[in-house]
């Protein structure tokens, strides 16, 4: 089969059943889309491999960026239930980013785009893609291309935040230890945040404990920042590397 390309477009007309809380809230493409510059990326299915290690994760990653150059929402759309998508975002600590469950594939069936994963058990899910949406209207597409298995080479949010910005360069990746109610910590999570770095944050006591800061760092004491694989250290030395 062939992929249609919807550039130009509006995207589906669609309902979306979600759950909020205890409730049930039906969402619609108008709410989605309308008035608003809308980057989605859509995904055969929530907890799978590639969508877990990377796909998610870095549009997550890199939503404060795609805010600055003036995107609204970020929206994982795939066609699983809401139940799913909710636990999926939960377990990925996705904070950043909206998720759509298109549960009965009527979204993705308008964009042309729901394929037979039968040998794999999945029945109809949605080819990998990503999309820019104005207004409602398809502004750019990126659809992977059609190989067997499951490729990932156009669809990825550095390749959505460079057609946005084509001398954007990405910023080194950022972690950093903390501890709750550590003063400290706070501040060098404002000053990473006041230089436009986004960060994921190991917090003691729930993903990690003193042993493990012993063991990486060689101290015990919080945060421990680490920038591209270098370990940068407390907030006094991060003031230091970034006054450099």
């Amino acid at each position: 089969m062939s992929f249609k390309d919807m550039t130009g477009q509006k995207v589906p007309n669609v309902t979306f059943q979600t759950r909020q809380g205890d409730m049930w809230v039906e969402v619609t493409t108008d709410e989605l889309f309308n008035n608003k510059t809308v980057v989605v990326f859509s995904l055969p299915g929530a907890f799978t491999p590639t969508c877990s290690s990377t796909h998610l994760p870095r549009y997550n990653e890199l939503a404060c960026e795609f805010k600055a150059l003036g995107v609204d929402d970020i929206i994982c759309m795939s066609v699983n239930d809401t139940f799913v998508m909710n636990a999926w975002k939960a377990d990925q600590e996705s904070e950043n980013i909206t998720v759509i469950p298109d549960g009965n594939g009527e979204f993705t069936e308008g964009m042309g785009l729901l394929v037979d994963k039968n040998d794999l058990g999945f029945g109809k899910r949605s080819w990998r893609y990503s999309m820019l949406v104005k207004n409602g209207v398809v502004e750019k597409m990126f659809i992977e291309p059609q190989e067997p298995g499951d490729p990932f080479k156009v669809s990825d949010a550095d390749t959505m935040i460079k057609y946005l910005k084509p001398d954007w360069a990405p910023k080194e990746s950022v972690s950093i230890i903390t501890k709750p109610g550590c003063s400290f910590c706070a501040k060098a999570k404002a000053l990473l945040k006041d230089k436009g770095y986004t960060f994921e944050e190991i917090v003691l006591g729930r993903d990690a404990s003193t042993i493990s800061v012993r063991a990486i760092t060689g101290k015990t004491s919080v945060p421990q920042v680490f920038i591209g694989g270098k370990h940068i250290g407390g907030s006094e030395e991060l003031e230091a590397y970034f006054a450099k």
